[in-house]
């Protein structure tokens, strides 16, 4: 990896925000890398509360959203609630519907088949409602690019109100409302809102002129913390209060398909980590091996048993969804090597028989293995669909602009996006891919960067500090783990591989003298040699507490050694 430790604040800058704060100078140093310089924003950070959330009507055309809502429910008119089929689109159509079906009977959901109507907003969707007497959907996480399908769903009588958080096109549809903030003229202080944050945003200015406090929408934060971290969405401003108090509801009343769901996780206390890891791919199983709806009916479940049944089957589709995403991975690698194109600019790879909802996460894992942009195609009716993934700093979304003439439609994010194409367009666009990307990258964005907060000492690793660290959280995008380095270290005997093959490293270390502390190295086991050897070594890592036995105990969690 490349090493590349952030720069220091000034001596004079740490100083003064020590002395405002009373804490030491490593504790500001982190800070002032996150952008925090005084005592207001050090509270706001430490002390997240719901009170720092935005106005929701700040942000353009929530009047609009929320006056037709009223005038829906008081003409009783049949609303549906449309969202996407990933963690984000399903936890907003919970979150909307269940809101809305507290006062009002006439809701009802629609998650499009992945398979059979593709992302976003469906024509198939509309039709459903014009055979249901609907004349109002919301759509959530989807719809900013819809022109054509807002523009059908209109002629049939039917409004639209949309929720989403993805970059605008060069039209916006003609929809009663558009609620995003990445739109250039919505003034919306916060421009980082997931697609389920968007639409909590809508409950919450419904909620405000119905009287509600934020309280009443507490029980909520579970859907947009999880949506949050799903996402990959930055943990700052809004998204970090959202996150605070939304795993606050998890860890202590969560809805009842959450505790379905973290009863099978055996964990007591979750972090965002575990969100990411052991909730997000379980409700995203559901709209990649059967269908989303699966998921939501989940998340509005009320009744435990039947919640419990409903994870099993979620469970069952997310065993599925790990055998297929290995085979895949395997088979797209062996393509790759096969093909002599382990020296390219970029991963392509299709097969016609790839499974279409685990595309997205075999491309995360070319990634990770050639460290590339990356995309996978399956055969999707009669076109082909991809998932693209990106490495950092490097924006997959404007090299796909770059090859659009080859593609029939694409959309997303600097480091993830969709898209589609004629099958006798896939050579010509994967060679325009390779020319845009290896034209346009720096070459170093090609090899993994870690990014390190500071070089500190060993003594400096304390209980007190880790105390203060852990208020850091939640961490993601944006407030990621502080990542230390330390110079000079040695083994103090027992360095040793563990696990399967022993692909991890475990060792017990110690600067010039100081108690040794233990440390875990996942996938680093190939480092031992490094660690055995009498010389010194550096090690990069982040700080973690250990349970063993009942008692906690801090341990560094190397992440590169050299």
């Amino acid at each position: 990896m490349r090493w590349t430790i952030k720069p220091k604040p000034t001596q004079e800058s740490i100083d003064e925000l020590s002395q405002v704060l009373g804490v030491d100078n490593l504790v500001v140093q982190l800070l002032l890398q996150r952008g925090i310089t005084n005592y207001e924003e050090a509270k706001a950070f430490f002390r997240p509360e719901l009170t720092n959330l935005h106005d929701p009507f700040l942000m353009k055309d929530m009047d609009k959203a929320v006056q037709r809502i009223e005038a829906a429910i008081t003409n009783q008119e049949n609303i549906l609630v449309f969202g996407d089929y990933d963690v984000d689109g399903t936890t907003a159509v919970a979150l909307m519907s269940s809101f809305l079906l507290e006062t009002y009977a006439n809701v009802a959901t629609y998650i499009p088949d992945r398979y059979e109507e593709g992302y976003g907003v469906s024509f198939q969707g509309i039709d459903f409602a014009e055979d249901n007497d609907i004349s109002l959907i919301i759509a959530l996480d989807c719809g900013i690019k819809a022109t054509d399908k807002v523009e059908y769903a209109k002629e049939k009588g039917i409004d639209f109100i949309i929720c989403d958080h993805h970059r605008p096109g060069d039209k916006v549809p003609d929809a009663v409302a558009i609620l995003d903030p990445k739109q250039e003229d919505c003034n919306y202080p916060y421009k980082e809102l997931c697609g389920c944050g968007v639409g909590f945003k809508l409950i919450q200015a419904l909620a405000a002129r119905q009287g509600m406090s934020m309280e009443d929408l507490f029980p909520y934060l579970d859907l947009v913390a999880t949506a949050i971290a799903a996402d990959i969405v930055p943990i700052t401003g809004e998204n970090r209060v959202l996150c605070h108090f939304g795993l606050k509801v998890i860890n202590s009343n969560p809805r009842t398909g959450f505790q379905a769901i973290i009863d099978q996780t055996h964990k007591s206390e979750l972090t965002i980590t575990d969100v990411v890891f052991m909730i997000a791919p379980r409700i995203n199983a559901a709209g990649r091996m059967k269908h989303g709806q699966h998921a939501v009916a989940l998340l509005t479940e009320t009744d435990f048993a039947t919640a419990q049944k409903y994870a099993q089957e979620i469970e069952a589709f997310n065993t599925e969804r790990r055998s297929l995403d290995k085979e895949i991975t395997e088979e797209a690698i062996l393509q790759i090597r096969e093909n002599d194109e382990e020296k390219r600019f970029t991963s392509v790879v299709y097969k016609e028989e790839w499974h279409k909802g685990v595309i997205g996460i075999v491309a995360s894992r070319l990634t990770e293995t050639y460290y590339r942009p990356t995309l996978v195609f399956t055969k999707s009716g009669d076109k082909l669909a991809a998932s693209a993934r990106s490495v950092k700093g490097f924006d997959i979304y404007n090299a796909l602009e770059g090859c659009s003439d080859h593609l029939e439609q694409f959309g997303g994010h600097m480091y993830a996006a969709g898209l589609t194409l004629l099958e006798e367009q896939y050579e010509a666009f994967k060679n325009q891919f390779e020319k845009v990307v290896s034209e346009t990258i720096d070459p170093k964005l090609l090899q993994p960067e870690i990014t390190i907060d500071a070089q500190i000492d060993m003594h400096q690793i304390t209980p007190k500090f880790m105390r203060i660290l852990k208020q850091f959280a939640p961490f993601g995008p944006g407030n990621m783990t502080p990542v230390f380095m330390v110079e000079g270290l040695k083994d103090s005997g027992y360095a040793r591989g563990v696990g399967e093959d022993e692909k991890h490293l475990k060792a017990s270390v110690y600067q010039n003298g100081t108690t040794p502390i233990g440390a875990i190295g996942f996938n680093l086991g190939n480092k031992l040699d490094v660690v055995k050897r009498i010389k010194p070594f550096d090690a990069v890592f982040s700080l973690d507490e250990n349970e063993w036995n009942g008692t906690v105990s801090l341990q560094l969690k190397l992440r590169d050694i050299r």
